[in-house]
Formats: C-alpha cells, structure tokens, sequence
C-alpha cells in the first residue's frame, strides 16, 4: 500500500482538537486537513516539525479597524493583515467606518476587491448599520465577504452614528444575521463632555465614559434586541455591571472582550503611557479588570477580539481630549492572551474557545475554527515556553506602536498557516499575500 502523500505535514506538536490535546500530527492536502493522527509513515511535499509547540485552530480576529479607504496614512489593509499574520492571527473581520463608509453595495464590493492580492490572512467585512441603509440592509447583509452588521449607539459620527432607539429599532428590524453593537450612550457622553474641557489629564476618560455610559446602552439594545427577535454581538464590554446583565440575556446576545481591557487598567497605565492608553469604551480600574476575568471563568465571554484601531504617535500626541481613542492591537492578541494563559488567568483551552470556536459559531463561519478533517487547515503554532520582549519596533502596523512596548510575555507565535500555506514562521512573513474572503454558512 503506498504511503500517504500531503502537501504538508505538521509533525510531534501538541494539538488542540475538538477532542482536546492530543499529541498527534496532522496532514493537509488542497488547503483542507485530510488525517489526524498517528503519521509517521506518511510523505509530504513539506513537513513541520512541531515538537515542543502547540498547534491552534487559526485564531480569527472579529473586530479590526483597518482605515481602507480614507486615512490610509496609519493603517491599510496591506499593513494591517501583515500584522494580524505576524501575530499569528489566520483572518479578521474589518469594520466599517471607513471613508467612504461601508453601507452601500459599491463601498462593499470595492473594499472586497482592494483586499484581493494585498490582504496577508483571510478576510471579511461589516456593512454599517445606519439610518441611511435600513432599505438596504436585507440585501447588503448576504453579501459575500459581509460578516454581519455593526451599529455605533455612541462614538462615532455621521451617518454611522444611530443614537436613538426608533433607528436602532429600524437596523434590527431589517435583517437577520448577527449585528455588532458598540454600546455607548451617546445622550450621556454628551452630558458629561465638559468633564473633559481642554486641559483635562487623560485620566479623566474613564470618568467622562463612565459604567453608567456602557451600561445606560447596552440595556437599551438588549431591550430592543428582544423587542425586534434580533441577535446581538455586543463588543468590548468594560464593566462587571454589564457583564452581569448579559449573563442574563444570552439566548439573545453574545459577548466580546478585549485583550486591553483585561490587562491595563486605570489610573496606573494613563499615568505610564498617556494617551496610548486613551480608547472606547475606556481602560478602567482594577476592579473592573477583575469582574471581567470573572466573566472569563465564567464563559459569559464568547469572543475576545482585539479592536484594533490605530492612529499615528503624532495625532496620539495631541493634548486630551482632542488625543484619538484607538491603539494597536491585532499583532499582539495571541501573545498578550497566552502570556495570560501562562499565569494562569484562563486555560489554553477557553483560549482557543474564545478565539477560534467563539467566532465560528456567532457568525456561522464556514470550514474554520476547529482543527478537524474537512476544515480549513488554518494554524495558529505557538510556543508557550518562548520568553519574548513586545516592542514597537516588531509591530507592522504603520502606526507603529503598541501600548505593550517592552512588556515582557511568555508564549510566541511561531508559524501562521492559512489554507495550508505557511505565511508567516518566526516572525518573517513569507511569500506573497493570499488572503480570501472568509464563507459564512449564511450566505453560500
């Protein structure tokens, strides 16, 4: 009987299937994993040696701001999914306030056709939910490459901001698949502006946006989400207070959280870094950080993602409050969780539950996030011993910066497998991006 023939091997690591860890290879012919197991006597055109790492369902990351098109000048979709691949990531979901903004069929079609050729991981996008594309939103949402639809109740502006209910009523009300929700009320973000008039130190962000900020919206769009039977994702959840309410409503929404959020923390790091650690909804204390570990351990969270979104060193400079909210953050989400992982904040385990499985299952994604014959040979290989030093000298981005420089991790990405080709192996990118659209059993 002839021996087996792939196109690649993963060879003696660790592996983390739907089973649990198993020390078994892996074989992948045609960008799809064909055998799991015992290998030994198998041939490939190229074999991994693993031994001593941990192979990872590719790590997908469902909320970046990648700035294409409009300003392009501190982040791209180039620049930002080589980051997401050094980091180890395998696909992201882009949002879309972007110039112009994502909320109409041309603006979709020409983000999908500038990520073909340029984008270095797979790829998908939002399409916003506004007043002025509730006619449009049955249609816009099954498009191809469209992950779902994202709503900004506060913290943005334009035609993407819907602060009132009767508008936030209307999105849901038009569709069906999941809606992204940035939840920040706007009326009390106004009321409370003048807590942060010119000359206000940065600490005071999280008192301006504060809990009552996050929790006053995410009420209303739960409220509202059952009200319209319309599922929801509710994104970076700062607060032990929200986490509380949307433990009680998940047969109606699912939650994020970010790798920011449960590791800097208020006043501490405003102090240590200014504005780098300026973002929305804001970095808060300790005890907030805590609540949201507790979610953690809970399994209230269903994604972390990153919320990547960037700007330069120079617009960050700016004197609070006219300091951007935003940071970097796709190239460092698999380090920062798994160096959390290695304290023993979570499991490698609900690593990979949050960040593979989560994302699979709220968007219904096709053939990803399970390391299992038929699917996607996406990796995310790590070496959880790897000491390492964050710095922003490592980071792609064309901002260039993140708010972990010099922070010391242990756990490294080692190799970003997509579709089975190698696009990145300690820490050089390698060939030339091949990014694809992302399939969602909902739009097939």
């Amino acid at each position: 009987m002839a021996a087996l023939l792939f196109d690649l091997l993963l060879k003696g690591g660790t592996v983390l299937t739907p089973s649990g860890r198993q020390d078994v290879d892996v074989g992948i012919s045609g960008g799809k994993v064909i055998a799991i197991g015992s290998l030994s006597s198998a041939d490939a055109t190229e074999t991994m040696d693993c031994t001593g790492l941990h192979v990872l369902p590719g790590v997908i990351d469902s909320q970046v701001h990648f700035r294409e098109p409009g300003p392009t000048h501190k982040e791209d979709l180039a620049s930002g999914s080589a980051g997401a691949a050094a980091g180890g990531v395998t696909a992201f979901f882009e949002m879309p306030n972007t110039s112009p903004l994502t909320i109409t069929a041309e603006a979709i079609d020409d983000k999908l056709d500038r990520a073909a050729g340029r984008s270095w991981t797979d790829f998908a996008f939002y399409v916003g939910g506004a007043a002025a594309s509730i006619a449009t939103l049955p249609e816009l949402e099954y498009k191809k490459g469209i992950c779902g639809v994202k709503i900004f109740m506060g913290a943005s502006t334009g035609d993407l901001l819907s602060p009132d209910d009767e508008t936030i009523r209307g999105i849901l009300g038009a569709g069906r698949r999941v809606v992204a929700v940035h939840a920040e009320d706007n009326d009390r973000l106004q009321e409370r502006a003048h807590l942060v008039a010119d000359g206000a130190p940065v600490t005071m962000h999280p008192v301006w946006r504060d809990v009552e900020v996050c929790l006053k919206a995410t009420q209303r769009i739960l409220k509202l989400a059952e009200e319209t039977r319309r599922r929801v994702h509710v994104l970076h959840i700062t607060t032990g207070e929200e986490m509380a309410l949307l433990a009680r409503h998940k047969h109606i929404a699912s939650v994020e959280t970010t790798p920011q959020h449960l590791t800097l923390c208020a006043p501490d790091d405003y102090e240590r870094i200014g504005s780098r650690a300026q973002m929305n909804p804001p970095i808060r204390d300790a005890e907030q950080r805590d609540a949201l570990w507790r979610a953690v351990a809970d399994g209230i969270v269903d994604v972390i993602g990153s919320d990547h979104a960037p700007h330069t060193l120079e617009e960050k400079a700016k004197p609070y409050p006219q300091s951007p909210s935003g940071m970097t953050g796709v190239q460092t989400l698999v380090p920062i969780m798994l160096n959390h992982v290695n304290e023993g904040r979570l499991t490698l385990e609900r690593f990979v539950d949050m960040t593979s499985t989560g994302p699979a299952r709220i968007f219904r994604i096709a053939g990803k996030g399970r390391i299992a014959v038929g699917y996607d040979a996406d990796f995310t290989v790590v070496d959880m011993k790897a000491d390492r030093e964050i710095t922003d000298g490592w980071i792609k981005s064309k901002s260039a910066w993140t708010p972990y420089d010099g922070k010391r991790v242990t756990a490294w990405p080692m190799a970003t497998i997509i579709r089975g080709n190698t696009v990145m192996r300690e820490d050089e990118l390698l060939g030339t991006p091949l990014g694809q659209q992302v399939q969602f059993q909902d739009t097939l």
